[in-house]
């Protein structure tokens, strides 16, 4: 987490941040910035009742696309408004402005709905003092486990700023002043000779955790790069993992033979498997410290949950 100090405290702020990775970069975003955060989401995830009440307890909004059906789309008027009121209350609204999800390191072109809200609560309220904030997820690799993140915070950008007789200028003024600064957050390879690029980075390679140092690195085709020290390969870790593969066996078949599979696109993994590590796992753990306590008391039980609670943390970790 980097520049975390930047965002302000009793101001409205609307986060703007690319999105590789599903549920996992609001919960990073939800969970680093300090704010209490409103979230926009596709409304397609919003199908089923039951998801989607649960959805709304955690402050996530529909918002429609094109590809949702034309007659969709006035349904926004009303989310958008919701956006404006929680803004005038000096809350936080995070929108992902690419419109959707992508595992690639690039930032796709920003949709414009994002600066509807920004000149809408301006124009409702125009002592508001919004702050805009781009923001840089970055992943070693989005789909693996164990992996790293390294999220920044950037610059606040006055909403004010934007202020114009020309409201067409200043959209697309806006809109691309958002779009640089997200690039300089995270690694963003043209799109253009994407997979070329990407393979010599993995080959240098590189640290994505660093997205100034790979722009930089991409930017002088190669000239100036920082590598990043591979990691030497750990037997110890390699045996704690088939360890802990044995103790947790059950739940890990859960996930990669009937949860894993069923999952259609890459960009969800993370977030699935997120959601049966916090569940089924620990719920796998306290049935087996149960066994072990019916098998030879509560003290080895209690000894038993704090080694593998320390083990599954070490190798989490290191």
């Amino acid at each position: 987490m980097y520049n975390v100090q930047q965002v302000p405290k009793n101001k409205p702020v609307l986060f703007l941040a690319n999105h590789q990775n599903a549920l996992i970069d609001p919960l990073l975003i939800a969970t680093k910035s300090g704010r209490f955060c409103y979230f926009l989401t596709r409304a397609s995830v919003f199908n089923k009742p039951i998801i989607s009440k649960f959805l709304r307890s955690l402050q996530m909004l529909p918002v429609y696309r094109i590809r949702d059906g034309w007659s969709s789309i006035s349904n926004n008027n009303s989310i958008f408004s919701t956006c404006t009121e929680v803004l005038s209350q000096n809350k936080t609204v995070v929108i992902f402005p690419e419109g959707n999800h992508h595992i690639n390191r690039s930032v796709r072109p920003l949709s414009k709905g994002f600066t509807r809200i920004v000149f809408e609560t301006l124009e409702k309220y125009p002592e508001i003092d919004l702050q805009i904030i781009p923001v840089g997820i970055n992943y070693n690799k989005a789909d693996d486990f164990v992996d790293s993140t390294s999220v920044f915070f950037g610059k606040p950008i006055p909403a004010k700023n934007y202020l114009s007789t020309d409201k067409n200028k200043a959209i697309i003024k806006l809109k691309e002043d958002v779009y640089q600064a997200i690039c300089k957050l995270t690694t963003h390879i043209p799109s253009d000779n994407y997979e070329a690029i990407a393979s010599r980075l993995e080959e240098i390679p590189v640290d994505f955790l660093n997205p100034e140092a790979v722009n930089t690195c991409i930017a002088s085709n190669f000239k100036s790069c920082q590598k990043k020290e591979r990691p030497n390969k750990s037997y110890v870790k390699t045996v704690l993992k088939y360890l802990l593969l044995v103790q947790f066996f059950i739940p890990f078949l859960i996930w990669k033979s009937f949860v894993k599979p069923k999952i259609k696109e890459i960009e969800f993994v993370a977030t699935f498997r997120f959601a049966v590590y916090i569940t089924l796992f620990p719920l796998w753990f306290f049935i087996l410290v149960g066994i072990v306590a019916a098998l030879v008391g509560w003290q080895i039980a209690i000894l038993y949950a704090v080694v593998l609670s320390v083990l599954t943390l070490f190798y989490v970790k290191v």
